[in-house]
């Protein structure tokens, strides 16, 4: 059975190769998801710039964006022979692009459609295949069609169902309203996991940090942390520990940025830019004293050409206490 008992969401624009190294850094243990690529993409597109990623990232997933069978079968195989460890269909993002392009959560309004999907990857590859979805889009009924996808998807041999416990609505909001507007329903997903005994399923949205992951866990098979993760990544050096009985990989934040300063040189040595990196560690000292002086000074200085690793540096001795954001935290 496959183990998603705590994943980082996939989440566009943050979850990149950089960002997951990061996020290894801080648990060995939770499933990183890239950010949706779609079908056209991975057919058409730079492959290794959109697939790569570093070997410390397993266990990774790739999360595709697609409603063609035959494309997301190709890509799901691409996927697989890149090496990742699973692949997802998004039936939740509600982003306007998404809706225009048919794929994403207005495939809620199409079942049939998502579970020949699943079909047609599930023959495509050997990995695990997943699906992650909302309880429902629009003025559909939640209890009627979360279940018509949930039991599309698992009939095609989906592994595993990830939901996110709001509605999506198209209509009306945007996609950052889309996050927080529709209000939760964690007991609809409780009831879908209470329905399918044998099937893994996996809860997202709203979740606060890894005791509240950790609450849900007595109702669902996993829980899946999303912009917490993101915004205060700090909160991932318990995830080990509290879940799992192990000891996090390193002690502090400070220790964690310390341990990713040879993966950033050795992609300055390719060509990336320092900022690229270092974007993703603007909460690292979310509440520390320093934590203000160390965002502006790798936003001022990250951003110049041939900016190094001694930017990093310099930002992290302007947190006066970097300890107090460890695992004790």
């Amino acid at each position: 059975m496959l183990d998603i008992s705590f994943a980082i969401a996939p989440m566009m624009d943050w979850t990149d190769r950089h960002c997951r190294v990061f996020h290894r850094l801080m648990t060995r243990r939770a499933r990183l998801y890239t950010e949706m690529l779609t079908t056209g993409a991975i057919l058409h597109g730079d492959r290794r710039r959109l697939l790569g990623f570093d070997a410390s990232e397993h266990p990774v997933a790739l999360q595709l964006g697609g409603s063609d069978p035959r494309d997301l079968a190709a890509a799901a195989k691409i996927g697989e022979d890149v090496g990742y460890d699973e692949v997802n269909l998004n039936v939740g993002c509600p982003s306007d692009r998404v809706k225009d392009g048919r794929f994403g959560a207005c495939l809620m309004a199409e079942p049939a459609l998502v579970a020949r999907c699943i079909d047609a990857m599930k023959r495509a590859v050997q990995i695990p295949v997943t699906v992650k979805c909302r309880i429902g889009i629009d003025d559909q009924d939640p209890e009627t069609a979360l279940d018509a996808l949930a039991r599309g998807v698992i009939a095609a041999g989906a592994d595993t169902l990830i939901v996110h416990a709001r509605k999506a609505w198209l209509n009306g909001l945007s996609p950052k309203e889309n996050r927080d507007i529709p209000p939760l329903d964690y007991d609809r997903v409780y009831r879908l996991k209470a329905t399918l005994p044998g099937v893994p399923v996996v809860i997202n949205g709203g979740i606060a940090g890894v005791a509240e992951a950790k609450q849900h866990l007595a109702y669902v098979d996993g829980a899946m942390l999303g912009r917490a993760a993101y915004q205060e990544p700090w909160r991932l050096l318990r995830v080990d520990p509290d879940l799992f009985g192990e000891a996090a990989p390193h002690a502090t934040m400070k220790d964690v940025l310390e341990a990713m300063m040879p993966y950033i040189e050795s992609e300055l040595a390719q060509g990336t830019r320092l900022h690229s990196i270092t974007r993703h560690f603007v909460g690292a000292f979310h509440g520390v004293p320093g934590a203000r002086a160390f965002r502006r000074h790798l936003a001022e200085n990250g951003v110049r050409p041939g900016a190094g690793v001694d930017v990093l540096r310099d930002a992290i001795a302007r947190v006066e206490d970097p300890v107090a954001a460890s695992i004790a935290a």
